[in-house]
């Protein structure tokens, strides 16, 4: 089963499992507030809407894609008024405009190490000059898989998604080598993870 039909059979559940999330608030707020007053921004494997929407309720116009079609469901249901997209952050060199802000926020955890640093320079494509990119991802821990298909049942069914792990050393250098500056690279626990979340920005010149 690909990702894609895995969110789409868990996607209730995994929404309402993840609504009172709330390690990523500080640095996502860090990010809005290097924003322009009603930036645009490019929510790069949205999920379910939530943290669209939570850009959306400080002013933000938000654009969300995903390749879940039963997150997008979710997402649409939850805030109508936001567009959101099927597409895959593999190829967002076709997704048409560039943003103020690109947000990838526990998506590129999702991919191949091999493809990720790619995908970045593909985020740092669709930001504006002087834009910011925040990403977050999941820290790897010592003696474990950097990259594993990790079978789950937490939901009373067992299901599978496939994992990449990262070094606060290897997030700044993705973001480096796609010509961003770095303004914060921090990192902050929920449960048994820690995640990773970085904030670059595109020089203007």
């Amino acid at each position: 089963m690909n990702l894609a039909d895995t969110y789409n059979r868990i996607a209730e559940d995994w929404h309402k499992d993840h609504l009172d999330d709330s390690w990523w608030t500080d640095e996502t707020e860090h990010f809005i507030s290097l924003l322009p007053e009603a930036a645009t921004v490019l929510d790069v494997g949205c999920g379910s809407g939530t943290k669209s929407k939570y850009m959306r309720d400080r002013g933000l116009s938000v654009v969300g894609i995903d390749i879940s079609d039963g997150l997008l469901a979710i997402a649409r249901r939850e805030s109508p008024d936001i567009e959101f997209v099927n597409h895959s952050m593999m190829e967002l060199d076709s997704f048409p405009g560039q943003f103020d802000g690109v947000f990838a926020q526990a998506s590129l955890l999702h991919i191949p190490k091999a493809d990720a640093p790619g995908v970045v320079r593909q985020m740092a494509g669709k930001t504006k000059p002087g834009g910011h990119v925040y990403i977050a991802v999941k820290q790897a821990r010592e003696g474990t898989p950097e990259e594993e298909v990790k079978k789950e049942d937490d939901y009373g069914y067992e299901y599978e998604r496939f994992f990449s792990y990262y070094t606060p050393l290897e997030l700044e250098s993705y973001a480096k080598d796609a010509g961003l500056v770095v303004l914060a690279n921090t990192s902050s626990v929920s449960g048994n993870t820690t995640w990773l979340q970085i904030v670059g920005q595109k020089p203007l010149a």
